[in-house]
């Protein structure tokens, strides 16, 4: 009893530990890089990366709370506190749901079923990133290192339309091969990204619809749903490596 009662408190402070470093890694990762666009005046962010990376490795409990605090302490280091109350709720309910999703498999075992599957998510998640990044991330875009003035981006690029054509379809090809070549379950965790994300986009577009801006949020669905795909790219290939070579760490969720 004693033994299981220290396995439990060590389990304990091992998680409180994790949750407080990718908190820390949420808000940084949220903070470093953002991207303006001059025609809707929006812009987003790479935090979505860590949150989908927390929530996939940890579970949904430190997802939860390093996703919505991690957030919530980026935006009011931004300037962004407006946006703080219901980034805590938006970004907490994601990493939960990409935390919960992503350690569940569908009950079919279908080799033939699971590749399908992978393969029409691989062209979806494509076709999004690419309409996104025509809609809204072709020509003149500011980036943005760090916490420059609003008025002086750290470099102006000239976006073209092949660069997303070229990058949806390599997205597309990269997802449904890694379905073939390796686990036809790798869908899935796509799809547990996808929901998790969309919530994000309902939730920020709702709050700014009838908190903020009214009917103008929509403007701002396009440039959400970009960061969620961005996330995705990023982060799914980076959880397939830990959960290779870093096993031991799903003990911690």
């Amino acid at each position: 009893m004693i033994n299981m009662s220290s396995e439990k408190s060590i389990q304990n402070t091992l998680r409180v530990s994790v949750a407080a470093v990718f908190t820390a890694l949420v808000c940084a990762s949220t903070m470093v890089l953002s991207i303006y666009l001059p025609a809707t005046r929006g812009y987003f962010n790479i935090g979505e990366t860590m949150i989908y990376i927390t929530a996939l490795i940890f579970g949904p409990y430190v997802g939860a709370f390093a996703g919505g605090v991690g957030s919530m302490l980026a935006d009011i280091f931004l300037g962004y506190g407006h946006y703080a109350p219901a980034t805590l709720a938006i970004k907490a309910c994601e990493g939960a749901i990409v935390g919960f999703l992503g350690r569940r498999v569908f009950a079919s075992k279908n080799a033939v079923y699971w590749k399908t599957f992978t393969t029409v998510v691989g062209i979806i998640v494509g076709a999004i990133l690419c309409l996104v990044g025509l809609t809204y991330y072709t020509g003149e875009t500011e980036l943005y290192l760090g916490i420059p003035p609003p008025e002086n981006p750290s470099i102006v690029l000239n976006v073209s339309p092949v660069f997303w054509y070229a990058l949806g379809l390599a997205v597309a090809v990269l997802i449904a091969l890694t379905g073939f070549l390796f686990e036809p379950e790798f869908g899935w965790t796509v799809v547990s990204i996808l929901i998790g994300g969309s919530e994000m986009v309902l939730g920020y577009f709702l709050y700014e619809y009838f908190v903020l801006v009214g009917p103008g949020a929509i403007a701002e669905v396009p440039i959400n749903i970009g960061q969620m795909t961005v996330g995705l790219v990023v982060a799914v290939p980076v959880v397939k490596m830990v959960w290779r070579y870093l096993p031991d760490l799903r003990r911690i969720a």
